[in-house]
């Protein structure tokens, strides 16, 4: 398959009182047709701030986009005038974001907020679009969806919210959803029928995604590939079943350290990764990783791993081989 967005090389930057930030230091990364890819890490390493960049809508200042490409049907998003960043916005390229409370206008009706991407990008009449939002509603799940486009935000559950999210998300039928840590506010009995939804409308509508996560367990069973972010850099990539089965930097294997997992019984202790993550207001150049890596020895400190192979399909920014504890050769 095509790849339908190819990133290369995105760099971000926020300028603080205490100095300049590097969010985001040199991301590439590709998303084929019809693909799932998951982006891992624990907060703070730059995952919401790299799609942000690429959409446009990390705000400037404090903020800045300085290097890098994301090509999206053969344009440069990153080049793109504001109006032409905004046809694409909501309409090939959407999001569904975190929080949904914070996300829909308390006091916009849930159908006015659905009708309006309707009618801006697809140029449908008011009854027409309408009859969308009702579609979509009633297609992720919300009874009687007709009736609800009347009411609030606030008179939703916050399951019901973030089903009433993607159903936004999927007005204008996109080529490509980010979901942001959609599940993070809920339970895990509605995460689980949120990342079913999810999954169900991918395989029907045969859109590509993006799905921002701290959780490798909801990335198992969801996405075909998986990222994993630290610090800024992307320092591992692999397929998902690879990644599980051979986890090839010593952050990875930290996060799988910490999943709990049902076919060990239980039997198996949890470990936690030592130290905090680096504040980033000098780009290292060093392995970001070192000071709280266990394998580290001198050309860690001293030079930054970029991704090399590892097995096919599989990249890792790392100058040990895990599964020995020794450089690699």
């Amino acid at each position: 398959m095509a790849n339908i967005l190819t990133v290369d090389g995105l760099e971000t930057q926020f300028k603080t009182q205490d100095g300049i930030v590097h969010a985001v230091n040199g991301v590439s990364f590709h998303l084929k047709e019809g693909e799932t890819l998951g982006i891992v890490g624990e907060s703070g390493c730059g995952k919401s701030v790299t799609m942000m960049s690429m959409m446009r809508l990390i705000p400037i200042p404090p903020g800045k986009v300085t290097a890098g490409t994301a090509v999206f049907q053969g344009k440069d998003l990153i080049k793109m005038s504001d109006s032409e960043i905004r046809k694409v916005r909501g309409s090939q390229i959407t999001f569904i974001f975190q929080d949904p409370m914070t996300s829909f206008n308390p006091v916009l009706t849930i159908g006015r907020q659905l009708t309006e991407p309707a009618e801006v990008h697809l140029g449908l009449s008011n009854k027409q679009a309408l009859d969308r939002a009702s579609e979509l509603l009633a297609m992720v799940g919300i009874p009687n969806a007709k009736d609800r486009l009347n009411d609030y935000p606030h008179q939703f559950s916050g399951g019901m919210r973030q089903r009433a999210m993607i159903a936004m998300s999927l007005v204008c039928t996109p080529q490509i959803l980010i979901a942001d840590e959609p599940t993070t506010a809920l339970d895990v009995t509605i995460q689980a029928q949120i990342v079913s939804l999810v999954k169900s409308l991918r395989d029907k509508l045969g859109m590509a995604i993006i799905w921002i996560t701290h959780d490798l367990g909801i990335i198992a069973g969801l996405a075909d590939r998986v990222a994993v972010m630290y610090a800024g850099y992307i320092i591992e990539e692999a397929p998902v079943k690879e990644l599980y089965r051979n986890p090839s930097h010593p952050y990875t294997l930290g996060l799988l350290g910490s999943l709990p997992r049902l076919d060990e019984g239980g039997r198996r202790r949890l470990v936690s990764i030592d130290g905090l993550p680096p504040q980033l207001l000098q780009k290292p150049a060093y392995c970001p990783f070192a000071p709280r890596c266990r394998f580290a020895f001198d050309r860690c400190w001293n030079e930054n791993p970029i991704l090399e192979p590892v097995e096919s399909e599989h990249f890792a920014a790392c100058w040990v081989d895990t599964k020995t504890g020794r450089p690699r050769a």
